[in-house]
């Protein structure tokens, strides 16, 4: 049965700041958040291992991991798919969340309709080739003058700054969000194995303890 992440972390002894420590050697055990692991690069490049998924609505990552994997406990899984290490800042915000996090840093409902920046439009020539491709952020008053080889003739193009408000700036972000890889289900036991393989600690690493404890080191005893 797939585990959460939490269970694949291994620990760390820790030299106890608690009041109740009865003596200067005494050690809390507490995971290791600082262990991480990725993806082997290899199955990264290879697309057949993934497929796209666009996150619907206010989904969470366990709503996707037990929506596609039958386990809301890998949801590690669909964060690691996406090289993802905090949900507040690399996950879409829910709509009542966006909504205070826009007024927050624009002040206003008002100031959430002023302009951000331009865009151009797409502009092609005669002959369908692409001049200027949508999506460059560019001045107000963008222009651009080209021959055009397909009737032979000299054009001067205008108007094709297209205008975003800071909410539509903002928005823009977060579907960009939306959009996600995962790896497919059956190939689930390769995360998994891999993270049985990595996480545990290697024999002869500093203060090692065993493959699932290290203890840090107790200046205290030297001082």
């Amino acid at each position: 049965m797939a585990k959460s992440y939490f269970q694949y972390l291994p620990d760390f002894d820790y030299v106890s700041r608690l009041p109740r420590a009865q003596s200067i050697s005494d050690y809390i055990r507490v995971k290791n958040l600082f262990k991480r692991t990725k993806i082997n690069a290899d199955v990264f490049q290879d697309l057949s291992f993934f497929t796209k998924y666009q996150i619907v609505g206010d989904e969470r990552p366990d709503n996707i991991a037990h929506k596609i994997y039958g386990n809301a406990n890998l949801d590690w899984v669909v964060m690691l798919c996406n090289n993802m290490t905090n949900v507040e800042n690399e996950w879409p915000l829910e709509e009542t969340s966006f909504h205070n996090f826009l007024l927050a840093k624009y002040g206003s409902e008002e100031k959430l309709h002023n302009i951000h920046h331009y865009e151009t439009k797409e502009i092609v020539n005669s002959m369908g080739k692409v001049i200027i491709p949508k999506g460059l952020e560019v001045n107000s008053t963008f222009s651009v003058t080209f021959f055009d080889t397909g009737d032979n003739t000299e054009k001067i193009v205008t108007g094709i700054a297209q205008a975003y408000t800071n909410q539509e700036y903002e928005e823009k972000i977060q579907n960009e969000r939306r959009n996600i890889f995962l790896i497919k289900p059956n190939f689930i036991g390769l995360i998994t194995e891999e993270m049985e393989n990595i996480m545990p600690y290697q024999k002869g690493s500093t203060q090692y303890v065993s493959k699932n404890v290290v203890r840090g080191e107790n200046i205290r005893l030297y001082v």
